[in-house]
Formats: C-alpha cells, sequence, structure tokens
C-alpha cells in the first residue's frame, strides 16, 4: 500500500513551523509497511485544499491530512472534506459531550466556536481525540481507499495514530512488511564508496533497495526490504549486512545512527581505559561531543584548547624548535600535542588536532581546510593529514569526526 501525507497550514510554508508531523507518520507507516511516496504542505486556502485532497484520493489507497481543524476561522479542513465528499456537516453529540467535560474540567464553559467542533461531515468516522477538541475523521474513499483527518497539534496527532489508528491500518495493509537497516561509515565519499561496493550493490536481492545519505563527515546507508515473511526478510537483510562489513570493516562504525563518540566511549569502557584531548581549530568541539554522553566522566579525564602557540608551548610540551621549523599545522606540531596531553593528563590515550579552519589563514603550503590529527596509543603514535573545504563550521565537524575515527580504529 502506497500513502500520501497532506500538511495543511499557512505557517508550514512561510517557515515559521518546521513539518515534524509528516516526517514523523512517514516513520510510523513505514514501520507497518505502508510506503509514502508523497508529501505535500499546503495553504489555508479552500480550493488549494480540496484540489489537493481530490487528486490525492485518486491516486493512492491510503491519505492522510493534519492541521486545519482547530476553532479559528483559518481552520477549514472540515468544510473542505465535506465539499470532496459531497456530505454535510453534522453535530456529532458524542464529541459535542467529550469538549463539554475537556473545557469543564478545565473551568471553562464551552464557547460557540469549540461547540462547531463537534461538527463533522455526515459520511464520517470519528476518530476519538483524547488530548483535545479536535476530533479526526476516517472517510472510505470511492476508490477503496481511506482518507484521514488529524489535528495538526503534534502530540494530539500522535496520540490518536497510537491508540486508534496504527493498529487498524497495518491490518488494511495486508501484512506488507518493511525493514530497514542503517549502517553508519566514515572515511570515504558517496562516490568513491558507491564504486567499491558497486558488485554488492548491483547483486542484491530485487526485493531490497540501498539509499546513500551523505551527511558533512558520515555517510549513512539504509538498506530496505519489502516482503510478507519478517522472518526470511531479516535473516537475509543479516547476510547483506554481514557481506557488507566484508568489503567495507574499516569504513563501518556503527548502525542505526549510532555516533562516533558514542562508539568510541563503549570501546573505551569495555577496556577500562582513559581518554585526553589537545584541540587546535577544533576549539574544544571535540571534548564537547564526548562530554555530552552520559557516564563519560568513566573514560574522559579533560581536554586543552591550544589555540594559541604558548599553550602548546607551555601546557603540552610542544618544542620551540618544532613550531619554528614545522608550524603549528603540521605532523611534528599535532604528535607532540598528542603526547604531551596524555602525559599531562596521565590518560592511556589522547586525541591532539591543529588546522587551519578557514575562510582566512590559510597558504600555498597549507591552504584552508588542512589539518592534521594524532592519536597517541599506550604502544605508538599515530598521525594524519586531511584536506578538507574552505567552510569553517564543516572543517571542525568534519576533523572532530575525523579524529574519533581514527582513535576507534586504534582501539
Amino acid at each position: 500500500m502506497t500513502a500520501k501525507i497532506i500538511s495543511i497550514g499557512d505557517e508550514l510554508l512561510i517557515g515559521q513551523v518546521t513539518n515534524t508531523n509528516a516526517t514523523w507518520l512517514a516513520e510510523q507507516l513505514n514501520q507497518i509497511g505502508i510506503k509514502v511516496d508523497k508529501i505535500l504542505a499546503v495553504s489555508d486556502k479552500g480550493e488549494e485544499i480540496e484540489h489537493t485532497v481530490k487528486s490525492a484520493i485518486s491516486r493512492h489507497r491510503l491519505v492522510i491530512t493534519t492541521g486545519g481543524l482547530g476553532p479559528t476561522k483559518d481552520d477549514i479542513t472540515k468544510q473542505c472534506l465535506a465539499n470532496v465528499f459531497n456530505a454535510k456537516l453534522v453535530l456529532n453529540e458524542n464529541v459535542l459531550a467529550n469538549n463539554i467535560a475537556y473545557f469543564k474540567a478545565r473551568g471553562h464553559e464551552l464557547t460557540e466556536l469549540n461547540r462547531k467542533q463537534a461538527e463533522v461531515p455526515d459520511c464520517c468516522e470519528v476518530i476519538e481525540n483524547t488530548c483535545g477538541t479536535a476530533s479526526g475523521m476516517w472517510f472510505d474513499t470511492p476508490h477503496n481507499g481511506v482518507l484521514i483527518s488529524l489535528p495538526g497539534v503534534p502530540y494530539e496527532m500522535k496520540t490518536m495514530m497510537e491508540q486508534h489508528l496504527l493498529p487498524r491500518l497495518k491490518a488494511l495493509n495486508g501484512g506488507e512488511i518493511i525493514i530497514h537497516k542503517t549502517v553508519m561509515t566514515h572515511g570515504l565519499g558517496e562516490s568513491f564508496l558507491s564504486e567499491r561496493i558497486a558488485s554488492w550493490e548491483d547483486n542484491l536481492p530485487e526485493n531490497f533497495k540501498l539509499a546513500y545519505l551523505p551527511q558533512p563527515g558520515i555517510l549513512r546507508l539504509r538498506l530496505s526490504a519489502f516482503g510478507t515473511d519478517e522472518k526470511s526478510l531479516n535473516a537475509e537483510m543479516t547476510k547483506q549486512l554481514d557481506e557488507l562489513h566484508r568489503l567495507i570493516p574499516e569504513l563501518i562504525y556503527g548502525y542505526e545512527n549510532e555516533s562516533l563518540e558514542s562508539v568510541v566511549f563503549r570501546l573505551l569502557k569495555e577496556k577500562k581505559q582513559t581518554l585526553s584531548i589537545a584541540e587546535s581549530c577544533t576549539g574544544g568541539y571535540i571534548a564537547h561531543r564526548i562530554t555530552m554522553l552520559p557516564g563519560s566522566s568513566a573514560i574522559f579525564q579533560g581536554s586543552v584548547v591550544a589555540y594559541d602557540n604558548n599553550v602548546k608551548l607551555n601546557l603540552l610540551n610542544v618544542s620551540l624548535k618544532t613550531i619554528e621549523d614545522f608550524g603549528s599545522v603540521s605532523e611534528q606540531c599535532v604528535k607532540e600535542m598528542a603526547e604531551g596531553a596524555k602525559k599531562l593528563f596521565k590518560t592511556d590515550y589522547a586525541i591532539a588536532v591543529s588546522g587551519v579552519a578557514g575562510p582566512s589563514g590559510g597558504t600555498d603550503e597549507k591552504p584552508v581546510g588542512t589539518v592534521w590529527i594524532s592519536v597517541a596509543t599506550p604502544e605508538k603514535t599515530v598521525t594524519k593529514k586531511f584536506s578538507y573545504g574552505d567552510n569553517r563550521e564543516r572543517n571542525i565537524l568534519r576533523a572532530c569526526l575525523s579524529a574519533l575515527n581514527l582513535l576507534r580504529l586504534e582501539l
């Protein structure tokens, strides 16, 4: 079954409100095997709502609208749906009683506007709203489908879906299943990774689909499987993921949106080992990511933001000769920074980062985006150069992720 989600409201189109309802609905529908192939946002204009709904119910077995069910004059969804289905708005006594009780419990009398909220198209099935006064509506469409109209208030919409609609829609879908697995990777861009796993991707079963979801420093691979036999789908999914891991073991750091810092934290905690950090161009961002994790004090001792060379010299024991001969953005300097932090904090591991974040400060020899990263371990110190772009914010993020990943590989 395919579905279309229609979000109603001018506030969505002017950027005043983020359309979180559509995102949540799409996720919930996918989990019960319903594919969402279109999401639209439309204005509070009657002709636009009616045209969009008519088109949607002619093409999809399931259409869900959110928004426009409130008590004010711009809430016209109910009247538009009545027009689409050639229905009349009638007072629903059950909804009226619920709304009277809702306001009485809060010390208010029912207003005429709220009384009108108890009017619904005479051809719909009312969906109870236990969190508010705007009832949902279920319409059987002329094309053997269903249209569901829900409030735009997120907690009301979510409660109605969870209490009344998701089990019913799952049964209506006839047992179709969609499962997703997300593989988190770092170290190769989209096109390069695609080339490396091309043969595996080309030989995926017909009911499997791979999507590439890039973001700065991270590439998520979402593998989706479609069918009716959950056991066999999961077995095949495991087989395919095992093969993918065999192809790119060093690039995969986690699954299901797991963060690099959480992986590093888990590995250090398992080993009962500690970490310190020396940061220059990242300005404490790596330490921030680590300390956002609950319980990070078990592994994290402290950090030095060595932005000025005097801090590198006086706190981390970087030699003046190193800076004079090679500069602060160099293999030699960052190696001494890592070893200095490890000694200063008496930790098992230390990360150090120094680079040219931009947008200025670059040279022909060390252009903007040049970053050196070092990891000091109990046995050795590894150092690597990275070349990013000219965007300061992205360079800081990528340097942070690269540093965490370099540590992960050593762990």
